[in-house]
């Protein structure tokens, strides 16, 4: 019996896992990759809730199939996490005037413009950036001006504009004599 809660375990983590990717990366508009993981996902569902019913008279296998749903869950979270598919814009106000210019030193397109809140007047500062340098961006933010307050949200559909150069270029640096291409685009 040890086997088959430990199939009922694994096929459930890898059923739930897919699901939970999958309805991520149809939310994401990734839907060739989620159609391909329904496909699977399904399978394995069959499976698996087939050697449950085949051991129903266990209520130790049922415990183990649901308990290991969430798990499923908390997992495909975490690999969606890891892979931070997408863009966010993230939008800051702030107190400070040099935050914009120093935000773009560090290759980030910043767009500016000015707001009035209930403290006064304050510059609100709009970034898009891939999900994969929210993060860093967010401690450049706070290391500059704790005060700011910074919020992020998907941003699924956009066009033109200016993406965070690379911080890590993989070409060497140009000498001044060379300067780059002119595009500063992504």
């Amino acid at each position: 019996m040890g086997s088959t809660l430990l199939m009922i375990f694994a096929l459930q983590i890898i059923y739930v896992t897919t699901l939970t990717l999958r309805q991520i990366f149809t939310l994401k508009g990734y839907r060739y990759l989620a159609a391909l993981l329904s496909s699977i996902d399904i399978f394995i569902y069959v499976v698996g809730f087939k050697i449950v019913l085949d051991n129903l008279r266990d209520p130790l296998a049922l415990i183990v199939y649901c308990a290991s749903y969430g798990l499923g869950i908390l997992l495909g979270i975490r690999i969606e996490e890891k892979l931070a598919l997408g863009y966010v814009n993230m939008q800051i106000v702030t107190k400070r005037s040099d935050l914009a210019e120093r935000l773009r030193e560090n290759g980030y397109g910043v767009t500016t413009w000015k707001a009035l809140g209930i403290g006064g007047e304050n510059a609100m500062l709009s970034i898009i950036i891939h999900r994969k340098n929210q993060d860093r961006l967010y401690q450049t933010v706070t290391g500059i001006d704790p005060e700011a307050f910074v919020v992020a949200m998907d941003a699924k559909h956009f066009r033109g504009g200016f993406l965070m150069r690379p911080l890590f270029p993989v070409m060497p640096e140009r000498k001044a004599d060379n300067p780059p291409p002119a595009s500063g685009r992504n």
